[in-house]
């Protein structure tokens, strides 16, 4: 799986951007977390579809980041957190045991 890190928040633009024409996967994860390390290794271990491209944020070195991604897509923040955004807007949002590569790839497919 090729995870696309965010470091800096003029990232976020770009991946709305990029919405419009593939979706694009944000996950948020806190690496001292355990549950937040189980859902990265189920992604991990899942086929990675390729009609999706993944963007990893660190949210103990990028806290600011995550509050403006919570805040621009309008969702509560979690972590872990899988944000699934499509045509600028987050269609997808999920958290903690319910990160699952089915969902996510069922999610991106519907219009």
């Amino acid at each position: 799986m090729q995870w696309n890190p965010i470091i800096d928040s003029k990232q976020i633009e770009a991946i709305k951007a990029a919405s419009f024409t593939k979706p694009q996967l944000i996950l948020k994860h806190s690496t001292t977390c355990s549950i937040s390390k189980m859902a990265l290794a189920r992604l991990e271990r899942a086929d990675t579809p390729n009609n999706i491209d993944f963007h990893y944020l660190d949210l103990l070195n990028y806290r600011y980041i995550s509050k403006e991604i919570a805040e621009g897509f309008d969702v509560s923040h979690e972590s872990p957190q899988v944000l699934l955004i499509k045509n600028g807007n987050c269609v997808y949002d999920e958290s903690h045991g319910g990160i699952q590569m089915e969902e996510i790839e069922e999610q991106a497919v519907q219009a």
